[in-house]
């Protein structure tokens, strides 16, 4: 019955030119990567908004977390081709790999350990806790499945097939952008929704969820199709057999390195006592590309940067483009949308026209411009840090204390506090103390101020029955996160207001009193002003990301329909005024070094690679990636950098340095033909099996030659032994 329908899936294969088989395997791919993808998109913001990390330690768990994810293929490989064989390991770990994406989705539910019920997690270590497990979960599956896809993927095709093949692979990558661009566009999307049980915050969860979702089906869907796969049994990994030829051949030169024996020509050469030829030369191809591999772990240290520093970056920055607005983590879609459009524009233009200008653009050259392009990408980040940084508040530090002024007398008032005299009409913006000032308000006696170290503060100037007194009020000390406006009033009407704004209260407000922040969202906002007797008004205002205001509410309001006119505004911190457009070019130009530098240096490994031994290099190559991000975690822990600025053009004079380095490295490589140096070994493997079964033989017939002294022996034994009884 089985043969039966293997037969009918061949008239498919016959009708369409392609196995039905190959359907699953796209479709599992493409959910596997929006699962990937998708969480990976939200996955600094929720370690900075939900788990509280600072900047650097949120980029350095990140990171830590996409180099797992490329040091695991090495262990999906040697599974698949030496154990279970590619199917199974692709089962298996799919199925580690969703159960990782269900527990990063409860990880990020905040009500679990919110007892109280005010919207943050009593036990967040038991949310951290999650997190990492569901991260290494994720990393073991998605990384051990990674060369495994693809390879089963073209097992589906005969010999014959390698134009279906072809195209195959084609569809298979397509798929994988796809699966990128959408899960970066809809996660956030997900992400900025508020959902809970309790109270409402950013749904994490659902931006976890999903992809956890996506997962599961990508395992069913693969599943579903296994009666239909060709599947191969393991044969071995060439990875393990290189590294024990490799071993070999350093054991066997140290145990031979007296000066008395002959030196040859390469230390590869000592492992001829045990293996043949044809694997040292295939060996040694392997070795030469691995050797230039060695300065490109620096591009993918910029390149993964996009995820996490550039996504905080944007949270500082405008992302509102008119019709829509764009959360910072979906500027990340700018790069696969940018590679669909480069890839054959660069493939089909860019390529040819430099040909024809004559000039000899080989793979390794492509690569050191592609390094460069990332480098110039770091810079023009830099120069868009200092653009936002010039619009940012100069908080105080940590021995400093910052007091701002507001006028609530109906009149102009003299103010000296400490060295800084001035006349105080409405407010006057911040200044900056290291220890306890005096404040005097016009002729009246000084008056010690003592502020808590690293502080802004608001002092409000009021006067009552004649005395002229103020009051202090902390002030925040950040940018507002996640790009909301921080909010609040001061009361100085003759009675209690209740003011609303959405689901948001600012509570009662009492006369001479100021409200607690509310963050509010970029948009327009409404606020809903009432006082005890219902009577009410609306005040309308349009904010944009990240800035706070001091709204007054002066003793001449009256709830009215303007009620709004009458309101005075203190602004506290800017809004964001940089706008995100402006990372394109960096982007751009990060894309573009993406395009010449990846997809070549795939090219330039695979022409120069023996034909059994691309996988090591696909290996060699992510691994590669792995240590770039490991660069990444070192720098953001170990670099002392005051400014943002400066590690990106940290980041860049470090590439621009390792570009230099492979440009000479590149200049002295000799490109190679692995085909005719296979075919020469080859000619010459029938004399060394010729040598090796004399061997075999030799070794045979003294064996033997021993069996026959030792069954005659044993013979001779017994029959002394008989005699002597029988005496």
């Amino acid at each position: 019955l089985k043969k039966k329908k293997r037969n009918q899936f061949s008239i498919l294969v016959t009708i369409f030119g392609y196995p039905l088989s190959i359907f699953f395997i796209v479709v599992n791919e493409f959910c596997e990567r929006f699962s990937y993808y998708g969480m990976r998109a939200v996955l600094v913001l929720y370690f900075k908004y939900f788990l509280k990390w600072d900047d650097d330690f949120s980029t350095t768990i990140y990171h830590t977390f996409v180099a797992l994810c490329y040091l695991t293929p090495i262990l999906g490989a040697i599974i698949a081709d030496s154990w279970l064989g590619k199917f199974k390991t692709i089962v298996y770990l799919s199925i580690v790999y969703a159960v990782g994406q269900v527990i990063m989705a409860v990880s990020a539910i905040h009500d679990i350990t919110d007892g109280n019920k005010d919207g943050t997690p009593d036990n967040m270590t038991l949310h951290v806790a999650l997190s990492m497990l569901g991260l290494l979960l994720i990393a073991l599956g998605t990384g051990g499945i990674k060369p495994c896809v693809a390879a089963f993927g073209g097992d589906q095709f005969n010999e014959d097939q390698d134009k279906q093949r072809s195209t195959f692979f084609s569809i298979f990558y397509l798929s994988i952008n796809a699966g990128s661009l959408l899960s970066t566009v809809i996660t956030p999307i997900l992400r900025a929704q508020k959902c809970g049980i309790h109270t409402q915050q950013q749904c994490y969860p659902l931006a976890f969820g999903v992809p956890a979702a996506l997962m599961v089906v990508a395992l069913v869907v693969f599943i579903v199709g296994s009666g239909m796969y060709n599947k191969t049994a393991p044969t071995g990994n060439i990875m393990v057999k290189v590294f024990k030829c490799i071993s070999f051949a350093i054991k066997n030169r140290y145990r031979n390195r007296s000066s008395k024996i002959p030196k040859r020509e390469h230390w590869m050469d000592w492992a001829e006592e045990k293996y043949d030829k044809l694997l040292i030369a295939q060996v040694k191809m392997v070795l030469k590309v691995l050797f230039l591999y060695i300065p490109l772990p620096m591009f993918w240290a910029l390149f993964d940067q996009q995820g996490s520093r550039w996504t905080l970056q944007a949270t500082t920055m405008d992302g509102n483009f008119g019709s829509m607005v764009i959360q910072p983590d979906q500027m990340q879609t700018v790069n696969p949308i940018l590679i669909l459009i480069m890839v054959p524009v660069v493939d089909f233009i860019i390529y040819p026209l430099i040909s024809k200008c004559k000039l000899n653009f080989t793979p390794l050259r492509r690569m050191t411009v592609g390094m460069f392009l990332a480098a110039l990408a770091f810079v023009a980040a830099a120069l868009v840090q200092l653009q936002i940084d010039a619009t940012l508040p100069d908080f105080p530090s940590s021995t400093e204390q910052q007091a701002k002024f507001i006028n609530m007398v109906d009149r102009p008032i003299d103010i000296t506090a400490g060295n800084n005299t001035f006349q105080l009409e409405t407010f006057q913006d911040y200044y900056t103390y290291d220890r306890p000032f005096e404040l005097k308000i016009d002729t009246g006696s000084p008056v010690l101020i003592s502020l808590p170290d690293g502080t802004r503060n608001t002092l409000v100037i009021l006067e009552e029955a004649g005395q002229i007194r103020n009051i202090k009020f902390g002030d925040v000390v950040a940018k507002p996160e996640e790009g909301a406006n921080a909010i609040r009033f001061f009361n100085s009407f003759g009675m209690v207001l209740n003011i609303t704004v959405g689901e948001e209260s600012f509570g009662n407000i009492i006369s001479k009193n100021m409200s607690t922040y509310v963050d509010v969202p970029q948009g327009t906002a409404e606020f809903l002003i009432k006082n005890a007797a219902g009577n009410q008004c609306v005040f309308s205002r349009e904010f944009g990301f990240g800035s706070s205001y001091t709204f007054i509410i002066p003793p001449t309001f009256t709830l009215e329909e303007n009620c709004g006119q009458h309101i005075k505004e203190v602004e506290d911190i800017k809004a964001n005024s940089i706008h995100m457009a402006w990372q394109i070019p960096q982007y751009f130009l990060m894309t573009s070094g993406e395009v010449v530098f990846s997809v070549t240096g795939l090219e330039f490994s695979y022409s120069q690679a023996p034909s059994n031994m691309k996988s090591v290099l696909q290996a060699g190559w992510l691994l590669t990636v792995a240590v770039g991000n490991i660069i990444v975690l070192i720098v953001a822990e170990a670099a002392t950098l005051p400014d943002q600025w400066a590690e990106y053009v940290l980041f860049a004079a470090l590439l621009v340095l390792v570009c230099i380095i492979f440009a000479i490295m590149a200049y002295f490589y000799t490109y190679i033909d692995p085909a005719k140096i296979e075919g020469k070994f080859a000619n010459l493997e029938p004399e060394d099996e010729k040598k090796k079964n004399l061997e075999v033989t030799k070794k045979d017939m003294v064996e033997n030659h021993n069996e026959k002294r030792r069954k005659s022996s044993n013979s001779s034994s017994d029959e002394e032994e008989t005699s002597q009884t029988n005496f």
